[in-house]
């Protein structure tokens, strides 16, 4: 395996993290922030821009998982990296949603 899989399935993990409240916002017919609204990352957009949003993030984690090298669910390091872009993903918007949500 060459260092620049492990830092592609690190990404796509982190693409699919944010792919899940985007699109599940916008498939529930929410208006949520994302980076197209008035300001970037703290106005609400469409739930058609989320649900776009959303695909565009499940596009790319899954090139960066499924295309690039072999990723092998049986391989623990591949598994590792690419649970901790979904981690460090998912603490980040925790952190950022959390302002706007009362979760922190």
């Amino acid at each position: 395996m060459r260092w620049y899989h492990y830092v592609a399935y690190f990404f796509g993990g982190a693409f699919l993290a944010n792919a899940v409240p985007h699109f599940v916002n916008g498939i529930s017919g929410r208006p949520f922030q994302s980076p197209f609204a008035s300001p970037p990352g703290q106005g609400l957009s469409s739930s058609t821009v989320n649900v776009l949003w959303g695909l565009f993030n499940l596009a790319v984690g899954y090139v960066l998982v499924c295309r690039v090298g072999r990723f092998e669910l049986r391989q623990t390091r591949h598994v590792v990296v690419f649970g901790l872009g979904v981690l460090l993903m998912a603490a980040m918007l925790a952190r950022a949603f959390g302002k706007f949500y009362g979760g922190l």
